[in-house]
């Protein structure tokens, strides 16, 4: 996982996902309310991204239109929506609207 000390778009960009499997599926996404993250408080789980995604205005990934983040041990994972973080940061914008699933250690007490 890389690591910046300057100012930069993304606190870190990494590849996979740390946390265990959420199990969420495209519903229970749809069911969070999205909120404003900071592009600077999210860490990657991408390293690429698809050129054609980033530049189709009409993009929509899995149908949703906010990006999908999850807390994991107090870092934010920007799980899917890189392309909508980075056309948000060549606008100009720090801000991204996504939608958050906070991840507790035990599975089992996933709501």
């Amino acid at each position: 996982m890389l690591s910046y000390t300057s100012p930069v778009i993304f606190k870190r960009v990494g590849e996979g996902r740390p946390y265990p499997d959420h199990g969420l599926a495209q519903r229970q996404w749809a069911e969070l309310a999205p909120q404003q993250v900071r592009l600077d408080q999210l860490v990657t789980t991408k390293r690429t991204l698809d050129l054609a995604t980033l530049l189709d205005a009409e993009s929509t990934f899995y149908g949703d239109l906010f990006a999908h983040v999850v807390q994991w041990q107090n870092e934010l994972y920007l799980e899917d929506g890189v392309h909508r973080a980075l056309r948000a940061a060549l606008q100009q914008r720090h801000l991204l609207h996504a939608r958050i699933h906070a991840l507790t250690a035990d599975p089992e007490l996933q709501p």
